[in-house]
């Protein structure tokens, strides 16, 4: 078993220096990961976005919602940049939750980022089960014309009395 293991570090080894000796010899250039893996759109993860959802009623229809976030780098793993928002649902939405947490990994071409670069639009739909706790799932898209951007999909986390199916939508503006 260790000789299987040892031999397949070696294959991978030898497999990525050949790798990147054929991707010296391209005329091409294109960017690869340096520290994570690749996005949905072939970008680099660059961080997380990690958002505090305040508390609310779903009013049957819909419900809005406060959103403190924050953005964190992969490198160095401390908050870089804040962001505050709201989160709008329209469609069926009943219950009361408290204490909410939505997670999002960040994309980038590179491995660059400027403050304030996930301000704005996203728009999408999503879904949510509580009974004391409870999850759902986000599948939201926008944000600035930037080339950052959020991973469509995420999950959330609450507390609460609750089940929604709603379109949805989440504004940030970067706090200053």
């Amino acid at each position: 078993m260790k000789t299987l293991i040892a031999a397949s570090l070696a294959t991978l080894s030898v497999a990525a220096h050949v790798g990147t000796a054929i991707a010296a010899d391209m005329t091409y250039s294109e960017p690869a990961p340096t520290f994570q893996e690749s996005g949905p759109s072939g970008g680099v993860r660059i961080g997380y976005l990690d958002c505090a959802i305040g508390s609310g009623f779903g009013y049957v229809l819909g419900s809005a919602k406060t959103a403190d976030c924050a953005f964190t780098s992969v490198i160095g793993g401390e908050p870089m940049d804040q962001y505050s928002g709201a989160i709008k649902k329209f469609g069926v939405d009943l219950g009361y939750t408290a204490k909410g947490r939505i997670v999002w990994a960040v994309f980038a071409p590179t491995a660059g980022y400027h403050k304030g670069s996930l301000g704005g639009l996203y728009g999408g739909a999503s879904a949510e089960a509580t009974l004391g706790a409870g999850v759902g799932a986000n599948v939201l898209f926008g944000g600035t014309e930037g080339s950052i951007h959020l991973q469509p999909i995420s999950v959330s986390g609450q507390l609460g009395l609750n089940i929604a199916a709603t379109g949805t939508s989440m504004t940030l503006t970067p706090a200053s």
